[in-house]
């Protein structure tokens, strides 16, 4: 499809170098040749208290307490802890280095420097003021040629939390600081945006940086593949779109970043190593963060999301499936009436070329001209207005970048990458040019979004021409790209780069508005602090066609369960995963009903062609694939008054809608099941991962659960094997659940 794809370059002429890589021998070539994070953190140290610093003070409803032994803690006026340090350890760091970035299309490694290092803190004095506490001291460090004094001042927050803000001063001022968050022996960390190889990351050490995911992410030979063939583009399990510094510990504790504060969005990274810690050490002189806690998982995500506001997701969206096609307008009706024909509950249709299509050495890709191309979609107001008689919607596509218009010789459209640049709206590279990226095959540029002008303007070009003609919403693709040697028109590149998913979902929030349409579906792969505000869906990006947990279907899950509890409680996936690469990776026979089964019990139901549609199979491929897809979107169908209150639960209180186990029955062993999930609260379902499989292990929780397909009853507590064939999803309710006879009664009238 030519939608988005990952900035590759050919890989047909050098597959046989993946395939001649074994694991072992790739992964050694990555060591030498690739590119890697070069990472670093300040440890923290030891912690001293002067004698008069030591003492109780209050805040609000909050109580600080400071001993020499166990360092700061932040009570509730209940006993509840907010935020605490580990004990004996400094619990602010500082430092002085540098961030070097290696770029190549939408990849960035980081190395970090320091020339100093101060991981040793004294706590001088202590004082009270109004409702807040505010404690002062100095930081050195061994090698330290300079030491700093820094400030944490501790305040109340909503819902029985606690705001945590850090300033330091030195003659040569930080460029770093560290905030060190205490838990118990090695207590279960969750969060950190969406990182798709553990629920649980404890013992890793984290950048905090937005970008290209990678191809494979370590599965081989695909990534020895793409790393020979595109520099470093197979890409890690710490690579994501989607990285910003929230985190939840099995403790019931919270922290995340104040969105809107200087610096919050600037390179981070997290350290779990330290069994008692999680320290969090951001690029800035300044750290605002929020802390949490409550007297359950569900409810300290609750806590840490109290007072964000999410626009709503329109019912239509959650009612039947959004299916991805291409080709112009006779193709789609064509392909539309194979699947109606079976009997699909459709509600929309994802038209991502309306723009025009190229093809490049990865495949299918779009024309970034964010106009219609009516030589590929002629009546264009008519295919829409007739689709929507027909009770479906009609999505698009786009994303911040803009091409030259020029070379697709389409007279009739607004060269829209000219206008840019000639009002100055387009991204600097250093030399005061337009900043060209390669995007493998051809280059665009960003929209420089910190221009107030620059941003409405494209705002009204998402209004004007993406949601021209009753079109009801979009993929809004990218924003993890911004180089970090980027000229703005406000604000520095390193700074801004990981908010600039936030920026462009105002932007296309923003387009909604104009439009006057403030109920328009998009969804957004790239993530940021603040972001959700601005969009009511967001989806996992760019998986491999294959059922891997590094790369495929099984990591999308792994995906999900950690941006749910970081604050995107509505996030959906491509049904069939999108990258394929000739030989290494294609759609096996039974991924895309297994990939279906999954998103009938989430969210968003959305197919995908891929990046390589001709060579991939698609719901729509035969009259049987159809069948087998339309008997899954009846499935999603039946559950829509039920998925409605989970969904509108997501959007009012941020708790996802997608729970991992730990959300939904803590204490069990079903908390620690990493492949099966909650919809809700009452729904559990353990999807097939597994190419070739027919049954699942499913841990049960306390109780006796109901299969919603079959009707059998199993005992809980334990853990069984339960058949699932192609079609039979396991799924179940709890015996007694006020939903189980009317989701049994619902999915029975569908004949299911």
């Amino acid at each position: 499809m030519p939608a988005r794809g990952l900035p590759l370059l050919p890989v047909s002429l050098a597959v046989a170098v993946g395939l001649a890589l074994l694991p072992s021998a790739a992964d050694a070539q990555r060591a030498d040749a690739f590119p890697v994070d070069h990472t670093d953190i300040v440890a923290p140290g030891t912690l001293t208290v002067a004698d008069a610093a030591g003492g109780t003070w209050h805040a609000g409803d909050l109580t600080v307490t400071i001993t020499a032994d166990a360092g700061l803690a932040v009570t509730t006026d209940a006993g509840r802890t907010v935020w605490a340090s580990p004990a004996g350890q400094a619990f602010v760091t500082g430092g002085r280095g540098t961030v070097a970035w290696e770029e190549s299309r939408g990849y960035f490694w980081p190395t970090v420097t320091y020339a100093d290092r101060l991981g040793d803190q004294s706590v001088d004095a202590v004082t009270q003021d109004g409702d807040t506490v505010v404690v002062t001291g100095g930081l050195v460090g061994e090698s330290s040629t300079e030491g700093a004094t820094y400030t944490l001042t501790i305040g109340p927050r909503r819902a029985h939390g606690a705001s945590l803000d850090l300033t330091t001063d030195a003659a040569t001022p930080l460029t770093s600081v560290g905030l060190v968050s205490g838990r118990s022996d090695h207590a279960a960390v969750h969060g950190l945006g969406e990182q798709f190889t553990d629920f649980d990351l404890d013992g890793r050490l984290l950048p905090i940086v937005d970008r290209e995911q990678g191809v494979g992410r370590g599965e081989q030979p695909i990534t020895g593949a793409a790393d020979s063939t595109n520099y470093g583009a197979g890409g890690t399990e710490d690579m994501t779109y989607a990285a910003w510094p929230s985190f939840l510990t099995e403790d019931l504790r919270g922290l995340r970043l104040a969105a809107d504060a200087p610096g919050s969005s600037a390179f981070a990274m997290a350290d779990t190593r330290d069994p008692d810690a999680v320290d969090l050490e951001l690029w800035s002189p300044t750290m605002s963060a929020q802390a949490s806690a409550a007297g359950s998982p569900v409810g300290l995500v609750r806590a840490q999301q109290a007072g964000d506001t999410r626009p709503a997701l329109a019912p239509w969206a959650t009612k039947g499936a959004i299916i991805g096609l291409q080709g112009g307008t006779d193709e789609v009706r064509s392909e539309l009436r194979t699947l109606q024909k079976a009997g699909t509950k459709i509600s929309g249709v994802w038209l991502q070329d309306w723009t025009g299509q190229r093809v490049t050495s990865f495949g299918s890709r779009l024309w970034w001209t964010w106009q219609l191309d009516r030589s590929r979609y002629p009546g264009w107001a008519g295919l829409v207005s007739g689709l929507r008689k027909q009770g479906i919607r009609v999505t698009t596509y786009v994303n911040p970048f803009l091409v030259d218009a020029a070379p697709k010789g389409d007279d009739s459209i607004r060269n829209l990458w000219a206008e840019a640049d000639a009002a100055g709206y387009l991204v600097r590279d250093p030399d005061g040019g337009p900043y060209l990226l390669d995007q493998g095959g051809f280059d665009a540029s960003l929209v420089d979004l910190t221009n107030p002008q620059a941003q409405e303007w494209f705002a009204h070009v998402i209004a004007d021409e993406v949601l021209a003609h009753g079109v009801s919403g979009f993929m809004a693709d990218f924003a993890e790209g911004l180089p970090f040697d980027a000229v703005l028109a406000h604000g520095d590149a390193a700074d801004l780069h990981n908010r600039w998913p936030t920026l462009w979902a105002q932007t296309v929030r923003e387009g909604c508005l104009l439009a006057g349409k403030p109920g328009c579906v998009t969804w957004l792969r790239s993530g940021g602090l603040g972001q959700a505000a601005s969009s009511p869906m967001f989806w996992n990006g760019d998986q491999l066609v294959d059922f891997s947990r590094q790369d495929g279907l099984a990591s999308v899950l792994l995906g999900t369960f950690s941006a749910g509890v970081s604050g995107w409680p509505l996030t959906h996936s491509d049904i069939g995963g999108y990258t394929s690469v000739q030989v290494l990776a294609q759609r096996s026979a039974d991924l895309l009903p297994r990939w279906a089964e999954l998103q009938a019990f989430g969210t968003m139901m959305r197919t995908h062609e891929g990046n390589r549609p001709a060579e991939n199979a698609q719901v729509f491929s035969s009259a049987a694939s159809a069948k087998t897809f339309a008997r899954m979107t009846r499935l999603y169908a039946a559950l829509t008054p039920y998925r409605r209150t989970v969904v509108d639960e997501a959007t009012r209180t941020g708790v996802p809608a997608v729970r991992q186990g730990w959300l939904v029955v803590p204490g069990t062993r079903a908390a620690d099941a990493e492949t099966q999930f909650f919809l809700g609260a009452h729904v559990l379902v353990a999807p097939v991962l597994s190419q070739g499989a027919t049954s699942v292990r499913v841990t049960f929780p306390p109780g006796k659960w109901e299969h919603l397909l079959t009707g059998k009853v199993y005992a809980g507590n334990r853990t069984a094997t339960v058949t699932a064939p192609i079609g039979t999803p396991a799924a179940f309710v709890k015996v007694g659940d006020p939903w189980a006879k009317r989701l049994r009664h619902r999915i029975e009238a569908a004949g299911l």
